[in-house]
């Protein structure tokens, strides 16, 4: 019966030791994961990169890029003209005397609401086209720039590592220097 009992209690023993190796492991990936300065002073270049193209992307680079292409192969858009009714219509409405004003008012202000649901429409359609093509881009680099930034290094995890294991071992030998602390534990009802 007594090996039975000394071997369950290696076995705890040797789970309850891989328990502590294991939290220590998990403890130092989250440690280096989130130490974002270390990254920082790690690959300061990189890090430039990810906050460049996000200022980038936030200040609307992508569409004054566009524009001012358009403009370079384009040239300048033409100023609007003073009326915006064809010569025509503009004749016709002169010929209709002093109330002409008054409809040239009118229909001025309809083909101007004309006009402006036409850009919005058009807008509406690029806007589509645009979405379409940047947002699986733009989720694929958010992606990536979060993956980056919480990604755990080498470098970094057994820096970490090793600097939780030297915290155990000299807390298990403190432990070890004065048993006294084990007695006095909450569960322990040895000393009453």
């Amino acid at each position: 019966m007594a090996t039975e009992t000394d071997a369950a209690r290696d076995r705890v023993l040797a789970a309850r030791a891989a328990l502590a190796d294991e939290l220590e492991t998990l403890e130092a990936s989250a440690r280096a994961a989130a130490d974002v300065p270390a990254k920082i002073r790690r690959s300061p270049g990189k890090t430039a990169a990810i906050v460049g193209g996000t200022a980038f992307l936030a200040l609307g680079g992508p569409k004054r890029v566009f524009r001012a292409g358009r403009r370079a192969v384009t040239g300048a858009p033409e100023p609007l003209p003073r009326s915006l009714l064809p010569e025509e219509v503009d004749k016709t409405l002169r010929k209709l005397g002093d109330d002409g004003a008054k409809v040239r008012g009118a229909i001025e202000r309809d083909f101007a609401a004309y006009a402006k649901q036409a850009s919005r429409d058009r807008s509406r359609t690029r806007t589509l086209l645009l979405l379409t093509v940047a947002r699986p881009l733009l989720s694929a680099a958010t992606r990536a720039a979060t993956g980056w930034v919480f990604r755990t290094d080498e470098e970094g995890f057994q820096a970490r590592l090793a600097q939780i294991r030297e915290r155990t071992r000299r807390q298990t030998e403190r432990d070890a220097a004065d048993p006294d602390l084990d007695a006095d534990a909450p569960g322990d009802t040895s000393g009453e």
